[in-house]
């Protein structure tokens, strides 16, 4: 009996967690669609007042409207599933705008996410509330005022206990239809912006060919800087190390016989110089993955680093799952790196470190009160940050005007 009931379980959380995923995409999706019905009564205004001559001077601001509206939709589906590549960026200007594919294409999509879009967002928001409002309503019901409506659906009221029972049955439908057609609702939302707003077949990828090249080359060139340093490691710290310990036994051993007092000095040298080369193999070792990493996850070992902090830190960690350990590792040493720039030259009074994975992305946010003015010239290691996150194609973005606050996002992708 424990396998099935383990399987029912494991199919319980499945569903639940798909649920909530669901859920959390057409509330998102809700946003833009919001957006996107303003920038189309824009269109329709542009449109109508075209003959006037108004119609005409409004175009460009609606079209950079509608441009950015798609790359924020991109950004935000590629963050919950697969990436979309953004094709070339489309004209501003009405008479090529009228002729480009693509602007034509983020027309349909816009018209789409603004209607329908639109209504199932307002679905993934309202669905949930009625379901816990309607399957609490035998715990309250008594308080209602007399002749108002009972349900969330505004029909009918509840006299007696069965009238209340019946209107928890109802939000438990409510609870059966989210959990059984919210990710196809979520699919049906996304799925005109993952059509739409891709690059057509038309687009040249060769900027995309060309940055992921650069990329590689990147992770290439991080990969050989770090062999060479965990090389210099070995061999100006450890390799110095035995080679004392071995000539300082060779001494002790000729010594033992006509001077013991001299050979245990010797020895005691020895000791001393093996537990200094064991301690730098320690640092080095952990300087290639940190064995906190797999003792205590990366929310643990990003609380670690923010306890030796020199500024007062606080991490709020949302990972439900482990991410690929390379992943974690590059996400470990960009927050390290991080907080040591933030204690050495920020002058902040508190930081501050979110993680959150979702859709299979990681996201790293890392905030301080400092004086600002970051720079990457500078030789704060943020070069060094952003050719680790490029190796893994991910994100850097940096925010740090002077006088603060500095704003540091990364996003990886989990790897998994």
């Amino acid at each position: 009996m424990t396998v099935p009931i383990t399987s029912v379980r494991q199919s319980a959380l499945r569903t639940l967690s798909a649920a909530g995923a669901a859920t959390g995409q057409l509330v998102g999706g809700l946003g833009t669609a919001t957006l996107a019905l303003g920038v189309l009564v824009l269109l329709a205004v542009a449109a109508v007042t075209a003959p006037a001559g108004v119609g005409l001077l409004l175009a460009p601001a609606v079209l950079r409207a509608l441009h950015a509206l798609a790359r924020r939709e991109r950004e935000r589906l590629s963050h919950r599933g697969p990436e979309i590549i953004p094709p070339d960026p489309p004209p501003t200007r009405l008479r090529p705008a009228l002729a480009d594919a693509t602007t034509r294409r983020e027309l349909r999509w816009l018209a789409r996410h603004a209607t329908l879009g639109f209504l199932l967002g307002l679905l993934g928001l309202l669905l949930p509330v009625s379901a816990v409002r309607d399957t609490t309503f035998p715990l309250w019901w008594r308080l209602v005022p007399e002749g108002v409506t009972s349900t969330s659906i505004g029909i009918g009221t509840a006299e007696t206990w069965p009238d209340a029972v019946a209107v928890g049955l109802l939000g438990l439908g409510w609870v059966a239809i989210l959990l059984g057609l919210g990710p196809g609702m979520a699919r049906l939302q996304a799925g005109p912006a993952r059509r739409l707003l891709a690059a057509g077949p038309e687009t040249d990828l060769s900027l995309r060919v060309a940055e992921l090249t650069a990329t590689r080359a990147a992770a290439l060139d991080a990969h050989a800087t770090e062999l060479r340093r965990i090389e210099r490691s070995l061999h100006d710290g450890a390799q110095n190390r035995l080679v004392s310990v071995t000539v300082l036994l060779g001494a002790a051993r000729r010594m033992a016989a006509r001077d013991p007092a001299g050979a245990d000095e010797l020895l005691e040298r020895a000791q001393s110089a093996a537990e200094q080369a064991l301690a730098e193999l320690r640092a080095v070792a952990r300087g290639i993955l940190p064995p906190v990493l797999a003792d205590r996850g990366l929310a643990g070992a990003l609380s670690g680093l923010a306890a030796d902090c020199g500024v007062p830190c606080r991490v709020t960690a949302d990972v439900p799952e482990r991410c690929a350990a390379s992943v974690e590792a590059t996400a470990y040493f960009v927050v390290a790196e991080a907080l040591t720039n933030i204690a050495k030259h920020s002058g902040a009074g508190r930081a501050t470190v979110t993680v959150r994975a979702r859709g299979g992305r990681l996201r790293l946010v890392i905030e301080d009160d400092g004086r600002g003015g970051a720079d990457e010239g500078g030789g704060s290691g943020l070069t060094g940050i952003r050719r680790r996150v490029a190796a893994h194609d991910g994100t850097l973005r940096l925010a740090s005007p002077p006088g603060g606050p500095t704003t540091l996002e990364v996003d990886l992708p989990c790897g998994r």
